[in-house]
């Protein structure tokens, strides 16, 4: 059965919350390891799962993005904490069946950072080899 292409009501990683989050300072450190900040930006404590997406490029023949982290962040009303979070090799590879082993594809990888699948404000394309 094909798909019918109708907006997703409740996408990956949705839920629902009494206060809200702002994300921002998005950075690409070494190893690769992504470093952001979140932000409880409404008026109540509350929980927030951070989650960490990427887009491999084209050649490597995957889908548009693959989620490779998130975590659980529960903040009180205006309290912000900035995340490191080192990023498992393995999550930003393909398998190669001809090699029989994971390689990572050269080309353009674009990091994205949000609360959904649906909802990833920052964003960052570096070039790996």
């Amino acid at each position: 059965r094909s798909a019918e292409h109708k907006p997703v009501l409740f996408p990956f990683g949705f839920g629902l919350s009494y206060t809200t989050f702002a994300y921002s300072e998005l950075e690409m450190l070494s190893g690769p390891t992504v470093s952001f900040r979140v932000k409880n930006t409404g008026p109540r404590a509350g929980t927030e799962i951070a989650q960490v997406y990427v887009a491999l490029p084209p050649s490597a023949g995957e889908p548009p993005k693959r989620l490779i982290a998130f975590s659980k962040l529960p903040l009180n009303a205006g309290a912000s904490i900035r995340l490191q979070i080192k990023i498992d090799p393995k999550y930003i590879s393909v398998f190669d069946e001809a090699t029989d082993r994971w390689t990572r594809p050269p080309g353009a990888y674009t990091f994205m950072v949000g609360g959904s699948s649906q909802d990833l404000p920052l964003h960052q394309t570096i070039e790996m080899q």
